[in-house]
């Protein structure tokens, strides 16, 4: 089973559900832990080869979306958790929206930060350069590359440093076989980008998000239960870069009607 963490609040109390993206790690969300913790049960998980997430029965020569979640059907099942909200990093709104399509009966509300919608002309130029790096270019030193390539600028360097750090624990092998999902990756994004979200969802993208915004936008644009929160001055990894307005943003959609004067001080990070 994946390696998680749980915070639990009450027995009443929905449950969130946090979903990192390639290379993260539960340590992706270090400055929202705090924050939720008051209002919801968490649960944190570390997907497959990334944090302590090793070496993991059945083992896969590569891996496709349903594989990944697969993982995380099986914690939830395991915790009994029958429904939760999600908040999802990078890929992981692309495995968010797969999760929902295949059991949309454990999908409350969806927050998906720095979200992929579609195989833009970037990202496909970088995907096809790891293709065709990925057997050259040993993954620590082409993580490091395309790292600073998606988040280049000054304000980026703390979010790049955090995700480099986590990056650090996959090793070559799992790293080729992380990119066996990209087999499927853009007639996934294609279907996505198409679909009708029958759920409320929230996409939060910093404005600097070169590779990623534009088509987030358009993809908001598209949908009737989704809202666009952009913030000015940040890159791609919006939730450590930006991690007090996105945390606003996103408990502000999660609350609802319950969001009132109990976030005018919203808990501060230790880390």
């Amino acid at each position: 089973m994946l390696h998680f963490q749980t915070y639990e609040l009450s027995e009443k109390a929905p449950w969130l559900v946090f979903v990192h993206g390639a290379g993260g790690a539960i340590a992706t969300w270090r400055y929202q832990t705090e924050a939720f913790k008051p209002y919801f049960n968490l649960l944190l998980l570390d997907l497959r080869d990334h944090g302590l997430s090793k070496d993991m029965d059945p083992a896969f020569a590569s891996y496709s979306f349903d594989i990944v979640c697969d993982d995380i059907f099986e914690v939830m099942d395991h915790l009994n958790i029958q429904q939760a909200n999600f908040i999802s990093l990078s890929l992981g709104s692309a495995i968010l929206q797969r999760l929902d399509q295949r059991r949309p009966e454990l999908v409350d509300k969806m927050v998906m930060a720095g979200g992929v919608f579609r195989a833009t002309l970037k990202m496909r130029v970088l995907v096809n350069a790891s293709n065709m790096l990925k057997r050259i270019l040993p993954y620590k030193y082409m993580y490091a590359l395309f790292s600073l390539i998606i988040l280049p600028k000054k304000n980026h360097e703390k979010s790049r440093r955090i995700y480099r750090q986590q990056a650090k624990r996959l090793t070559q092998e799992e790293y080729m076989k992380w990119v066996g999902l990209y087999g499927e990756f853009f007639q996934v994004l294609d279907e996505y980008f198409h679909r009708q979200m029958k759920k409320l969802s929230l996409v939060v993208m910093g404005a600097e998000d070169h590779v990623f915004f534009k088509a987030a936008r358009r993809f908001v644009a598209k949908q009737e239960k989704a809202t666009l929160v952009v913030i000015e001055k940040c890159g791609h990894i919006c939730n450590i870069e930006q991690w007090q307005r996105f945390n606003e943003a996103a408990l502000r959609f999660l609350l609802g009607e319950n969001a009132g004067a109990e976030m005018a001080a919203l808990p501060v990070s230790s880390h």
